[in-house]
Order: structure tokens, then sequence, then C-alpha cells
């Protein structure tokens, strides 16, 4: 019986002491990897630059005056609509005490000649009229009461246009009532009434009095890089995307790109691009919105598309893994592709493999 009991006792030792092996050896040995399997499909493959920039108008005018002076009213604000000719504000003419002395002195020696040429003229007529005056007297004492009237209506008109701006018969062409050149929206007015203002004239800009653009002609103006300049030509289309209008869309053409570059920040040179944008029914696009431009460089629609992550570059040659046999473990043969197209995340598949063939892709993390 106790030879029983040991062997009993002997067995379990030897069966923990083998199991304890076993666990150890199925605990030490490598699990074979488990890979993702990717499928190839059929796919529309672009490849696009993004550019940033803003929506502005492509006519902004800024409204200057023809007269120094102080702003006395102002007819329009920012938001309006206003067309050629519209009133936008009035000024109020300080005259010059120097200008406002001549003036006056002028007009009083105009009055003093011309009442001495109305005497003349009148006692030239009444001799005129009894014969002893000839008429080629009376007609040269005419000319003269009549220029003599002209220089006095002359210096009276200039005395007024120092002191308001303005005369009678200048009304329709007064400066002092600063108009709008171009029709369409009140973008800023940046004065207010009694502000000073100086006249456009060669040697100063003068006082910006309002900003006005046409708000149905809007282009894209952006940046881009030295790296990218050489990808693009005038004529290519463009789809502009804004951060405040997030669902509108619109389409565009570039039209221009800055033939010299602007060294930035970062050491690079980038240059400037215009596009003509064009407006959708019924948005309102504010100027000066932010907008990133979408700039399509090449496309292939409805190719094999297979993700770039499940390619392996060597040398100039690509390959893929694809899948031979799937159980009981995954068995992959290694194959030469030719590629063609990428956007960085797809890549199209010219030749080396079918829809139908199965890829590896990345390894599946144990849990």
């Amino acid at each position: 019986m106790k030879k029983v009991l040991k062997f009993i006792a002997l067995g379990i030792v030897l069966l923990i002491v083998g199991w304890t092996f076993f666990f150890l050896y199925s605990k030490s040995k490598p699990k074979p990897t488990v890979y993702e399997i990717v499928v190839p499909k059929k796919d529309n493959i672009k490849k696009s630059t993004i550019i940033t920039g803003k929506i502005s108008p492509r006519d902004e005018i800024l409204i200057k005056p023809q007269i120094s002076g102080i702003v006395s009213e102002i007819y329009r604000e920012a938001g309006q609509k206003v067309s050629p000719g519209d009133v936008i504000a009035k000024v109020k003419v300080i005259p010059d005490v120097a200008s406002l002395n001549n003036a006056e002195s002028n007009i009083r020696t105009a009055e003093i000649n011309l009442n001495q040429a109305k005497l003349e003229f009148n006692r030239l007529k009444k001799l005129f009229d009894k014969g002893i005056a000839t008429k080629e007297e009376y007609e040269k004492s005419e000319t003269s009461f009549r220029t003599a009237s002209e220089h006095y209506e002359t210096a009276k008109d200039a005395l007024q246009i120092i002191k308001e701006g303005i005369s009678e018969r200048t009304a329709k062409y007064s400066s002092t009532l600063i108009r709008s050149t171009i029709g369409g929206l009140v973008l800023d007015v940046p004065i207010k009434v009694g502000n000073s203002v100086i006249q456009s004239n060669t040697f100063n800009d003068g006082t910006t009095i309002a900003t006005v653009a046409n708000m149905n002609d809007m282009i894209f103006v952006g940046k881009v890089d030295e790296t990218e300049v050489g990808r693009i030509s005038e004529g290519m289309s463009m789809t502009l995307t804004m951060g405040a209008l997030q669902d509108v869309k619109l389409d565009a053409h570039l039209e221009y790109i800055s033939p010299k570059g602007v060294e930035s920040s970062g050491g690079a040179n980038q240059f400037e691009i215009k596009a003509a944008t064009k407006m959708k029914e019924g948005v309102f696009i504010r100027a000066g919105y932010s907008a990133n431009a979408e700039i399509i460089l090449a496309a292939a629609d409805s190719v094999l598309s297979i993700p770039e992550n499940t390619v392996e570059f060597k040398n100039d040659s690509s390959f893929v893994q694809i899948l031979k046999e799937e159980q009981p473990v995954q068995v992959f043969e290694r194959r030469h592709v030719e590629l063609g197209l990428s956007d960085g995340v797809n890549i199209e598949v010219k030749s080396g493999m079918t829809i139908e063939d199965k890829l590896r892709g990345n390894a599946v993390k144990p849990k």
C-alpha cells in the first residue's frame, strides 16, 4: 500500500513539474503577429494645395476732399449703399486770413473800377446820342464797362468761395459737398462732425472721408510659398472656404501671380496671388473675411486605390504584402507594384495587383 502511495505522489510531482515546464515554454514562445487586412477600392484621388488669405473688394476707393475745412455734416454711415455722385459729407471752409484780406481788397478795387467805367460809359453814351462822340469811342467804352462788371462779379465770387467754399454761380460744382465717385457699399466713415480735414493735393494724400467698395466684385488675395508657386498657373480653378461662413464654398479662378517674391518672417520667399471670386446669390460676403483656397494640382478618377501606409518603399521601387493564407496563420507574399498619384493618405496603383487582392495593414495590438 505504501508503494502505491509513493507512486501516486511521485506521479503528482512529475505532473506538476511537467505542467510547469509546459506553461513556462508556452509563455516564452513568441506568438505570431496578426495584421489588419486592407481591401483595395476604386476611388477618386486628387492632389491639392491650400493657400491662406482673405477676400477683399477688387475696387476699394478712398473718398478724399478737394478742399480743407471742418466737417459740418455727415450724410452716410458704414453699411449703406451709395450711387456715383451721392453726397457723403459736407465740409465747412475755414478761410485763411491773408486770402480773405486779399479777396476783400480785390472786390473794393473792382468796385472802384466798375464805378469809373460806368461813369465813362454813361458820359460817352450821351455824347454818342448827340452825334458828338464816334461809334468807335462808344463801343470801346461799353467794352470797358462790361469788362469791369465781369471783374467785379468774379471778385465777389472769389470772396464768397474763400468764406464759404462755394459761390452762387458755381453751386453745382461745389467742393464742400463730398460725393462718392463710384457706386457700392460704404465700408467705413472714419471722420466725425467737427473733425478737420485736409484737401487732396500734390503734396498731401488728404484726409479720408469714407471708403466705398463694389461688393459684387470680390477677389481672393493670398500668398503662396516658393516651393509651390511653380506648380500653379494663371487660370487654375480653386475652391474658397471661409471661417465665418463654414457651410459656404465659393468658386474662383486664379488671375494673377506676383512675379516677385517677398521674404517672410520664416525666411522663405512668398508670392502674392489674386483670384476672381464668383459670388453666390443671397450670400453676403464682408470685406476682409479670412479664407482658405484649395487648388487642385492633379486628379485621377475611378482608379485602384490603397492606403499609402501599406506600401513599402525601397530605393526607387515600391512593394505591398499580398495575403495568400489567413488560417491557421497569416501568410503574405511580397509583390512589386507601380504607383501613381497620391493625396498623402491614399495612393493610386497602376499595376501589380487587382481589386480582389487583400493587403497587409498595421499590426493588431494584442489585448
